[in-house]
């Protein structure tokens, strides 16, 4: 007898589908193709976490915006995003430390300036966050972990061979590789606690993560242009 595929099986498969076609795009941006065949300068690592930087300081931001945005019927809900903004909101500071400790000049990086992909990033992150309910920012949340599972220890790894960085030089990528596998157990359980039977849900989710991943390449693309 044939089993029946649940809703949140088929939707983490269609999500997975959505992160390859990501994954693939990631490879070709110009930084990141660099540092994987060790043609990448320590000027361009500095450069990525500066620019990394103005993202990431307002990515706990965007979470209490969207939480601040549900109704009570989603308390449990709420919960989990709280916890997820809690673990990311300091973030930055890891990020700060590896910049200094490549060179760099913290006050620089705290005067610095989203550019042109990050404020579009941003920008659709508020956007989704202030409407009502917007459970549809699991599928952002998706592709954001997936990048820490998925692909911060490889670029951690390639930086470090090829620029022989120390682990203190390369923290925020390590500490990603590490535990957001936890991250994105916790998506899965959430799909499976029936919130997919929402309508038209499961279809928002997808493109969330569709668009999300677009913009954050947009950013890495955009490296400098401020």
């Amino acid at each position: 007898m044939e089993v029946m595929e649940t809703p949140a099986a088929l939707l983490m498969r269609q999500l997975s589908r959505i992160w390859a076609d990501f994954e693939g795009r990631l490879l070709q941006v110009p930084v990141i193709a660099r540092a994987l065949r060790g043609a990448v300068r320590i000027e361009d690592y500095r450069l990525l976490l500066h620019d990394h930087y103005q993202q990431v300081i307002e990515g706990s931001c965007w979470i209490a915006r969207a939480v601040s945005s549900m109704d009570r019927q989603y308390l449990e809900l709420r919960s989990t995003f709280l916890g997820h903004a809690g673990t990311e909101h300091r973030d930055y500071e890891m990020l700060e430390r590896d910049y200094v400790a490549v060179g760099g000049d913290i006050d620089s990086l705290r005067r610095g300036r989203k550019n042109i992909g990050a404020n579009a990033l941003s920008a659709w992150m508020y956007q989704r966050a202030s409407q009502r309910n917007p459970l549809d920012l699991l599928g952002a949340m998706f592709v954001i972990e997936g990048l820490g599972k998925h692909f911060a220890g490889i670029f951690a790894r390639s930086l470090q061979q090829h620029l022989g960085l120390r682990d203190d030089q390369v923290s925020f990528y390590l500490y990603h590789a590490q535990h957001d596998d936890d991250h994105l157990q916790q998506l899965a359980d959430v799909f499976e606690t029936g919130v997919l039977a929402i309508d038209g849900l499961a279809e928002q989710i997808q493109e969330t993560a569709r668009v999300t991943g677009r913009l954050y390449l947009l950013q890495l693309e955009e490296l400098g242009n401020y």
